[in-house]
C-alpha cells in the first residue's frame, strides 16, 4: 500500500472514530444529566444504550483495521499475529450485528402497524452477519498465504543448506 492510500485510510479511521466517540458521549451525556425526558412513544433508554454498545464495536473494528494496516506498511500481514486482530475483528461484526438485532426487537413493537420495517431492519441485520462471513473467507485466505509463505520459508532454507 502506498503512503497516500495509507494515509486516507487512517484518517477515515480516525473520523470515524472521533465520531463514534462523540455519539457515546452524546448519548451517556443524555442518559446521565435526564435532559431529554421520554415521551412513551419510543423506548429512548434501551436504544440509548444499545447505541452506546454497537458504538464500541465500531471502534474494536477500526482499531483492528487500523493495526492490520501498520502490519500491511510494514510487510508483516503474512503472519500469525494478524489472526488476533482478523478474529477480534469478526467477533466485533457479529457483536454489531447481535446490537442491530436488539434495536430490531426493541423497535418491533412500534412497527405493528407497519411489520415490513421489522423485517426490512432484520435484513440488515443479516447483512451485517454476511459481512463478518466475507471477513472469514478473507481470513481464510489470509491463513493460506501464511501457510504458503511459512512453506517457502522452509525451501529456501532447505535450498540454501544445498547451495
Amino acid at each position: 500500500m502506498g503512503r497516500l492510500t495509507v494515509g486516507a485510510l487512517r484518517a477515515v479511521l480516525v473520523l470515524v472514530f472521533a465520531g463514534t466517540v462523540f455519539i457515546q458521549a452524546s448519548m451517556a451525556w443524555v442518559l446521565i444529566s435526564g435532559n431529554d425526558p421520554e415521551d412513551g412513544s419510543l423506548p429512548l433508554t434501551p436504544l440509548r444504550v444499545i447505541t452506546i454498545l454497537g458504538m464500541v464495536s465500531v471502534q474494536v473494528a477500526l482499531v483492528c483495521v487500523w493495526r492490520l494496516v501498520t502490519m500491511v506498511r510494514r510487510g508483516t500481514v503474512f503472519s500469525h499475529a494478524a489472526f488476533r486482530y482478523v478474529d477480534v475483528m469478526i467477533g466485533a461484526i457479529v457483536a454489531a450485528a447481535l446490537v442491530w438485532f436488539a434495536v430490531t426487537a426493541v423497535n418491533a413493537p412500534g412497527q405493528r402497524d407497519d411489520p415490513g420495517v421489522t423485517v426490512i431492519m432484520a435484513g440488515v441485520g443479516l447483512a451485517i452477519l454476511g459481512v463478518a462471513l466475507i471477513v472469514l473467507v478473507l481470513r481464510m485466505l489470509l491463513a493460506q498465504a501464511v501457510a504458503r509463505d511459512v512453506e517457502a520459508a522452509r525451501m529456501r532454507a532447505e535450498l540454501d543448506e544445498v547451495i
